[in-house]
């Protein structure tokens, strides 16, 4: 995919850390992905935020835990919006919460944070100067995002009022967010995507997902309804070799699942998340409990 310079609404847009020592996670990530990082707030701020680039290109960021937020390492997903203020006005007539108010961010844009009606927590994007991750789907770079929940009928009816958000369920039992339009947008940044993924034999309708969506099993009763994040890797292996030696966890160590190898991992300070290397062959695999497991692991 070429390099992208902003979203479309309701589509996955940009990911950050919240660390009680963003200078370490940032050592952290910078060994496990290569990032490299500029602290983009004012001199005299209170906070940091450390922006990660790839080629130059925007891919993460690295923070520190806003005040009044639980004092957890976590992983945050944004969804690019036209109006926070709109969104947060849905979100509290689907049924919602808003946990913080829609606010500037300098001249970067306008975010607020959300709560679904189970509490998982996610943000939003208004985009002024700031457009997004400029680099995704490419080892060390943003792959992917995931909502697991307990109610998927409540989900469907939430994110269906919010974003526009329609389900994908393939065999196996996957389920994945679509957005009807995102597929002849993608089709506009990359012409012959759709073709691309017709030669690997992409399920119907896949070109529209953005998101994946799964459901949490009854015997976890403390896992709690939650978005996780998932980087692309050229080798799942070796990420989570890499992630141990520089401090992490695996949590759930590499294993094959439908189109992908992937592992489950958390930072020195507990935040975790996914690394995934595409696997074609890998296609035909059942794949819910593999689904499973991965998101019981993230949270």
């Amino acid at each position: 995919m070429p390099e992208r310079d902003g979203y479309i609404p309701g589509v996955p847009c940009w990911v950050d850390t919240s660390q009680p020592d963003p200078a370490a996670a940032a050592a952290f990530y910078g060994g496990l992905f290569g990032w490299e990082f500029e602290d983009v707030m004012p001199p005299d701020s209170e906070g940091t935020y450390l922006t990660a680039r790839m080629r130059g290109g925007d891919v993460a960021a690295v923070g520190s835990i806003p005040a009044g937020a639980p004092p957890t390492a976590m992983w945050n997903t944004y969804v690019w919006v036209q109006s926070a203020d709109e969104t947060a006005a849905k979100v509290r007539d689907a049924g919602g919460k808003v946990l913080t108010e829609p606010f500037d961010v300098m001249d970067a844009g306008r975010m607020a944070v959300f709560a679904d009606p189970e509490g998982a927590v996610f943000c939003v994007w208004q985009a002024n100067q700031h457009k997004g991750a400029r680099i995704v789907n490419e080892a060390g770079s943003l792959n992917f995002n995931g909502l697991s929940t307990r109610d998927v009928e409540g989900a469907k009816s939430f994110y269906g009022s919010v974003f526009g958000w329609r389900t994908l369920t393939l065999e196996g039992g996957l389920g994945f967010w679509t957005l009807p339009v995102y597929g002849d947008h993608l089709e506009e940044l990359s012409p012959g995507l759709r073709k691309q993924m017709a030669e690997v034999d992409a399920p119907a309708g896949f070109e529209d997902v953005v998101a994946a969506v799964t459901p949490i099993p009854d015997d976890q009763p403390d896992v709690a309804a939650h978005w996780s994040v998932t980087f692309a890797v050229d080798d799942a292996d070796a990420a989570a070799a890499k992630a141990t030696e520089l401090g992490g966890t695996v949590l759930v160590a590499p294993f094959d699942a439908p189109w992908v190898r992937m592992t489950v991992l958390a930072d020195p300070a507990g935040a975790t998340f996914i690394a995934s290397k595409f696997v074609p062959e890998n296609r035909d695999l059942a794949g819910q409990e593999d689904a499973t497991v991965t998101s019981n692991a993230v949270r």
